[in-house]
Formats: structure tokens, sequence, C-alpha cells
């Protein structure tokens, strides 16, 4: 897609209020492809009273009105699932398969799932002698990342539309072509002025413009938890709501009477996935001291057949930071078995697929999130220590456990300190709320525990 020059407020693309940009770089070949406007907090002003003067009559619109323009916009998504596959691809290296299948495809179910969820959940109740309605809180300030740009996009604003809230987006500045793909599909889907709106910007400048605004009710944040920090205690001073899902440090344990083969198999895939660049991703593998020598040849022949089949990682400056993690790694003592610091290309933002064996709870790379396809092998001698490990960082967003039998794996999965752990190999459900534990974050996203987050009560006694 070409790049708009403007920001899209009130229902139309407008001119920036000033003048800077910021470079859009295809991270396979470092070049520039596109530039989108560097908003500052004049743009997010405009944006911000757009969503204000819109937010009553969307709020008073019927829930099957809402849910009747978000299936318009999935529909819109569905239509156009290979153009956003091809703009994904373009600014964050995905390979076009996963592009395709995930960039694309996930996006389309969550949407779908809140076209359906706004027509059915009960805005309104009966308690007793008194009716409880469940209102929109207001109007909603979405700063989103760069690792799944539309769907933590569509994680956010599906939702809040869902619950009767307006929108104001300020997307990743590595990303800004899928959101400003986005903006198009809400305006072909014929949403009301103001319903939704974009400023593309920096972080530093529009997203902390957009967490400090007065007019905004709710901040609904994705990213670091350094950050996440920063904006919880933005709002926190202005007694306003926090959405925060943040980063994480998640544990693939595999009990001694697991298929062994299935489980590191389908952990390697887990952490090589869109480039290691996923906060819920299963960095540190758990396995028992009898099978770990042997789980560390399965991983790393697993590892090695990803060579050529993952993207680079988002930018350069994402590279350094993975490179130095793994440098790190080295340093502190932890057996380097597959992979290393070393570009394999000469162009481009790529880091080979790395794989770690002895390492410790303690060392950098089991504690710090490092956000690159590098994985870390730990070796327990009990599920006692298992326990002790997987829940030894400050992290608690997801995670995986895997035995022979479905209620082992459960009763182990009940001990963990996280959000959501797949058992056995878990399918994604849109339904199933998603967030973390700890310093993982504050709140769910997705399903009806998504919606939630964007409404407040009242209630009335008769």
């Amino acid at each position: 897609m070409k790049a708009h020059h403007g920001m899209y407020i009130g229902g139309e693309w407008r001119p920036a209020a000033g003048a800077d940009t910021i470079e859009v770089v295809n991270p396979v070949d470092e070049q520039v492809i596109g530039r989108v406007p560097a908003g500052t907090s004049a743009d997010v002003g405009h944006a911000v009273r757009a969503a204000r003067a819109a937010l009553p009559g969307w709020a008073a619109t019927p829930p099957t009105e809402r849910a009747a323009k978000l299936a318009a916009l999935r529909d819109v998504l569905v239509a156009r699932k290979d153009e956003i596959a091809e703009t994904v691809t373009a600014e964050l290296g995905s390979p076009l398969p996963f592009s395709q299948a995930v960039h694309a495809g996930v996006p389309i179910l969550v949407a779908g799932s809140y076209a359906e969820l706004a027509a059915t959940y009960a805005f309104e109740e009966k308690v007793g002698n008194s009716t409880v309605y469940h209102e929109p809180v207001g109007v909603v300030g979405a700063i989103t990342p760069w690792n799944y740009p539309l769907h933590q996009i569509v994680a956010k604003v599906a939702p809040a539309l869902a619950a009767g809230c307006t929108v104001v987006l300020k997307p990743a500045e590595d990303t800004p072509l899928t959101a400003q793909l986005f903006a198009e599909a809400v305006a072909e889907a014929d949403f009301p002025a103001g319903v939704f709106n974009l400023v593309t910007g920096l972080g530093p400048v529009a997203g902390q413009a957009l967490a400090e605004h007065p007019d905004v009710d709710l901040v609904s944040f994705t990213g670091s938890t350094t950050v996440g920090r920063r904006i919880g205690g933005t709002a926190g001073a202005a007694v306003k709501r926090v959405a925060l899902e943040l980063g994480g440090k998640s544990a693939n344990v595999i009990l001694p009477s697991a298929d062994l083969a299935k489980a590191v198999n389908v952990g390697v895939a887990n952490v090589m996935s869109n480039s290691g660049q996923t906060c819920s991703a299963w960095t540190r593998m758990l396995v028992h001291t009898s099978q770990y020598e042997e789980a560390v040849g399965l991983a790393a022949a697993a590892a090695a057949k990803y060579g050529d089949r993952i993207g680079p990682v988002v930018s350069a400056k994402q590279r350094s930071r993975v490179r130095s993690c793994i440098e790190k790694g080295i340093a502190e003592g932890a057996r380097l078995v597959v992979g290393g610091p070393e570009s394999p290309r000469e162009q481009g933002y790529f880091i080979s697929p790395t794989v770690f064996a002895d390492v410790t709870p303690d060392m950098t790379i089991a504690q710090e999130e490092i956000f690159g396809p590098v994985l870390s092998i730990i070796r327990y001698e009990d599920e006692e220590e298992a326990v002790r490990i997987a829940n030894g960082t400050v992290y608690g967003l997801a995670g995986a456990v895997w035995a022979a039998e479905e209620a082992e794996a459960v009763a182990f999965a009940r001990r963990l300190d996280t959000g959501q752990v797949d058992i056995n190999g878990g399918r994604f459900n849109p339904l199933a709320p998603f967030g973390g534990y700890k310093q993982s974050g504050v709140g769910r996203e997705l399903g009806s525990h998504g919606l939630t987050e964007y409404l407040q009560t009242k209630s009335l006694q008769f």
C-alpha cells in the first residue's frame, strides 16, 4: 500500500500539524519503503477532541448496530487479507506465508469474535433489587507495538468499539503502514466519523501525549515493562484506568513422562516463530536432568532447520539488542549449541536461530526478555525445582507444560504464576483471556474478558 501523508482524524485524512516524518524501513533489505507523519501533541489533541465529540453518539448506538459495523470491518479485513500480509511482510520482515496465516488471519478471527460478542454480551443485568448497566469507559488511547502490528491493533480497537468507546490509536513507529491500512478498513466499513482515529508518531512524543491527555479515559498499552511502568505511573497520577500487556519470559516445562521429541520440536518452533519477537514465546525450556542432553540434541537439530526459514528482526536497534543478549549469555558461561551473535547475511537485520544449554536460572538470558530467536535450556532435578525455576522471574505472561497424561500437566500448570498455559501444545483460542501476572501486565485481552476492560458499571437500586 502507499503511505498516507496525514492523520486519520474525524473520519478523514488530515495534514499533520508538523512537517517531520518517520521513515519505514524494510528489515530484509534495509531500504526505505515509505514515510509517515511524526505526530505531535497537537495531532493527538485533534484526535482526542474528535473521539470525545463522537463518544455520545457511538455509546448510545445499540450493541447490535455496533456488532454489524464490526462484522463489516471483519469482512473488509478478509477482502484485503493479501494486502495486509504483503504490508506486514514489507515493514516487519515476516515471511509471507506466516504473514498470511498469522498476521492477517488472526486479526480476522478476533474481529469476528467481537462482532459476535457485541451482539450477545449482557450490557444490562438484574441483580436482586438492582439493575446493573455495563457502560463504555469513554475515550480510549491505544498504544500498540510492532511485533504483531495488526493483531495488537484489533485486540484493542475491536473490544473498545464493541463496548461503545471511541479510540485514538498510536501505532509503533516501525510498522505504521499496517495501521494506516487498518484505518482505511475502518473507513470502508463506514464507522461514524471520530469513532476511530489514527495518529502516527514516536512513542516519547505522540505516545506520551496520548497517555497524558486529560480527555483520555483509559490507556491500553502493549510493549515493554519499562515503558508500561511509566504509562501506569502517568495514568495513576490522573486516576485513569490502564490495561497493560507487557513483557514475558515464559517457561516450556517438559515433564519426564512427556513425548520429548514432540515437546522439544514444538517448543523450538514456538521460539523461532516471528523471529522470536513474541512476548509470550516459551524462551526457557525446562528439562529433567535424565533427558537433558537428549533434549539439547533435539533442540539443536530443530533450530538448525530454521536457518533460512525465519525472517529478520524488525530493526537495526533490535538486532543490536539481541546480539548483545547472546554475547552476554556466552560471557556468563552458557554453552552455545547453535547460532551465535554473528549475522548470517550481509544485508538485513537477521539473527541466526540460537540455542543455549547449561543455562542456570540466574543468568541474564534466563531472566531478561530478549525478543529474538534465542532459546535457553535449563535442567531441573524434580518438580519442585521446576516450579521454582518456572516462577523465578519478574514475569508471568504465558508458558507450556507437557506430560503423558493431561491431568498431570494441568496439575503442574495450576502451580505456575502465569496468565496463560498451553497444555501439550494447546491451540490458540481467540475467546480465551490473554494477559499476565506480576510484571507482565494489568488486565486481559481477547474474548469477553477483553471486552470488560473497556466497560464500567453502574447500578440502579429499586
